[in-house]
């Protein structure tokens, strides 16, 4: 580890403050005569708390004493379902009257150290991914309190400690604004992108006369469909295309010696305009499935399930990895290419398409689906065959424009992330703020905090919150 200017130190966060888990949720909790507010980890956000929405559950009064938010206190992201997003903190502020936390957070209420101080450091070391290097857990990854408490953290002086928080804000919030400013752009060029596909596919890019055209109900909700030049139609996805569903694993069968083994796709490789091949898994079925499910040039892949948002997105398939098939959540659409540019149909799913799906999906708890007799259904608008190459190289070239725009602001994104890692980095290690040395050193503060810890108030708190903490919390729970 690298030295640490006069007066600082290292040590445990536990030494420094209470690490407390939030309660769990239980089904006779969601009603109750002492409905609280709590926070949960969808209300923690890079830049700060997120109240939009803010859920209620049922605690007693004593529970109230050992969960409540306190002014000051940082609220921790204790697991995730991205690596990236664990130990994300946010500072509380006593924004909502007697809130509470659930347990898919962690309170950090610190003892003789700056919270905003505090808030800084953890967000550096969340950003920089050393929470998510040492989360537990394989697809959900958990910090766990206790893993939080024993964290080393660096501690300046007090009065070093409001300089640099002085300086980070300032500095921090200089590069916020330029990050939004990026993101504004990217998200405007990604709004064009669609408006490109969107008209393009339904009517072309240069001026023309649309008019509404008929397309004979299916028992479906399709919505007022958009006006298409005279000499357009309207068809439906299952009269151009032959759509199939993939493969189901069956993890029964896996070591059949008469099976083969074979890449295949799964959701997360059908992305939004583009495919994900960076990890592609292999899948052993019957030698027959493997040839009638294998992908072939052309064919347009469209995701059965998944968020709501995400129902029909895809991209053509363009024969990278031989004797590839699909799995049971990716529809393949095997358009007839007489009729219709596969590219053509692969825009217009991700645009009309994606709405389309989400007006007719079905939604589970956590899930949506649409399934493969609706997607069939799915409206499309056919071009004349003569002008469909043209049409397609004009939205390429329209497109690459935009790209080149959200690749700028891509880049430029990067430089401010970079810079903010750097700006922090140079703060924790001393030479960010000069250093004065009359400021009263660490140490005091630690001897101090550490006597605020064994005071009877303390212990106190720490047996209440024993007797209200269920036992597979507790080991989760370091004051």
């Amino acid at each position: 580890m690298s030295e640490l200017p006069p007066g600082w130190l290292r040590a445990p966060l536990a030494d420094f403050a209470e690490v407390r888990l939030g309660r769990q949720r239980s089904p006779k909790n969601h009603t109750g005569s002492n409905m609280r507010p709590y926070l949960r980890a969808a209300n923690v956000g890079w830049h700060g708390l997120l109240l939009d929405d803010v859920k209620t559950m049922h605690f007693t009064d004593e529970e109230v004493e050992v969960y409540r938010l306190r002014r000051g206190d940082l609220v921790v992201g204790e697991a995730s379902g991205s690596a990236g997003e664990v130990g994300k903190p946010a500072l509380w502020n006593d924004e909502i009257d007697d809130c509470c936390l659930q347990n898919t957070l962690i309170r950090v209420r610190a003892r003789r150290v700056e919270p905003r101080y505090l808030l800084h450091f953890l967000r550096y070391e969340a950003r920089r991914g050393a929470f998510a290097a040492d989360a537990r857990g394989v697809g959900i990854h958990h910090l766990g309190a206790s893993r939080l408490a024993r964290w080393p953290i660096i501690v300046p002086p007090l009065a070093e400690q409001h300089r640099l928080v002085a300086e980070l804000d300032d500095r921090l919030s200089q590069l916020d604004a330029v990050a939004a400013s990026l993101n504004s752009v990217a998200a405007r060029m990604s709004r064009l992108r669609t408006r490109i596909t969107d008209f393009a596919t339904t009517g072309g890019l240069p001026p023309a006369e649309r008019f509404a055209a008929p397309l004979a109900p299916a028992g479906i909700d399709d919505g007022e469909l958009p006006p298409i030049p005279e000499t357009w139609r309207w068809t439906r996805l299952g009269e151009i295309a032959a759509v199939v569903g993939g493969v189901t694993k069956d993890t029964k069968k896996q070591n059949d010696p008469s099976y083969v083994e074979v890449p295949y796709l799964r959701v997360a490789n059908v992305q939004r305009g583009r495919l994900d091949l960076a990890e592609v898994s292999t899948i052993k079925v019957a030698a027959a499935k493997a040839d009638q499910l294998r992908l072939k040039n052309g064919d347009v892949l469209l995701n059965e399930g998944g968020d709501r948002d995400k129902l029909g997105r895809g991209w053509i398939w363009e024969e990278q990895i031989p004797g590839c098939i699909h799995q049971n959540h990716v529809f393949r659409a095997r358009v007839d290419q007489q009729i219709l540019h596969p590219k053509l149909l692969a825009w217009h799913a991700n645009g009309f398409g994606q709405r389309w799906c989400e007006k007719n999906g079905k939604q589970s708890v956590n899930l949506a689906s649409i399934s493969l007799s609706k997607i069939r259904l799915l409206p499309v608008a056919i071009p004349p065959a003569d002008v469909q190459q043209e049409l397609v190289s004009r939205i390429e070239e329209r497109l690459k424009m935009a790209d080149v725009v959200l690749a700028s602001a891509s880049a430029g994104l990067e430089r401010v992330a970079a810079m903010r890692r750097a700006v922090l980095r140079t703060a924790f290690s001393g030479r960010l703020v000069p250093q004065d040395p009359d400021d009263e050193p660490a140490s005091v503060l630690l001897d101090a905090a550490r006597a605020d810890a064994d005071t009877p108030d303390a212990g106190a708190r720490k047996r209440a919150a024993s007797r209200h903490t269920p036992k597979r919390e507790v080991q989760e729970t370091l004051l």
